[in-house]
């Protein structure tokens, strides 16, 4: 059950105050910029060497963040024409740390008892590997992304575990990230306050995207002609 700070839903990087460096780590090349487009603070974070810049929460490895939300949603954008790698660590119910990680970086799923590796498709593959859904460097035209990852469902079907809570994110090169945020809830992009109250999409768990989590939709534009979303 979700502890009371962490619902409905928390945003990691407000209430860790990332922008503090406090109890979040930074190495490398990483900007806070202010997006026009995206109305507010981004994070971008690049370099040529996934282990050389990266955003990390907590600070330190030996600390847990302790988010206990069935849902991982990460708002990012890969940086064209690069790599980028995401890795999450979990601690299971046996209290075993599991990383999760993806990237476009992999060419095909790997999985040990300890580490599950996800490879990322862009939008479209690069040059050269002109087929679509095949693992490569970011597109130029790569949209804003919102990555829903269910972390209690990859563990019990990838490893047989029960997921008990989120411990630590690090955020490699190359990416833009506007934000990352856990609940229980499964927030559907493009679904307004309005008809999710006329659907009655709460009985299954369904809700619309908070404000402070959306990405901005221009007048008379649809959601999903604009981002993409992902859900694993």
């Amino acid at each position: 059950v979700l502890a009371a700070w962490q619902r409905p839903y928390l945003n990691i990087f407000k209430h860790f105050r990332v922008e503090e460096w406090k109890r979040s780590a930074k190495e490398g090349d990483v900007a806070a910029l202010t997006d026009t487009r995206m109305k507010g603070t981004i994070y971008r974070i690049r370099g040529s060497n996934p282990a050389s810049s990266y955003l990390q929460l907590p600070r330190a490895g030996t600390q847990s963040l302790g988010l206990t939300g069935r849902y991982l949603y990460l708002l990012f954008r890969p940086l064209p024409h690069k790599h980028f790698l995401v890795h999450l660590d979990v601690a299971t119910e046996e209290n075993q740390v599991v990383r999760i990680s993806f990237s476009n970086l992999f060419r095909e799923f790997k999985s040990t008892a300890t580490w599950l590796q996800f490879p990322f498709v862009c939008g479209a593959a690069s040059e050269g590997t002109a087929r679509r859904g095949v693992p490569g460097a970011a597109p130029a035209d790569m949209r804003w992304t919102c990555l829903v990852l269910d972390l209690p469902s990859i563990l019990a079907l990838y490893l047989s575990r029960r997921f008990s809570h989120l411990r630590g994110v690090k955020l490699c090169c190359n990416l833009l990230v506007k934000n990352l945020c856990t609940s229980d809830l499964l927030f559907e992009p493009g679904v307004t306050f309005a008809k999710a109250r006329l659907g009655d999409l709460s009985c299954r768990g369904v809700a619309p995207m908070p404000r402070e989590l959306a990405f901005p939709v221009p007048k008379g534009e649809k959601w999903h002609d604009l981002y993409d979303y992902i859900r694993y």
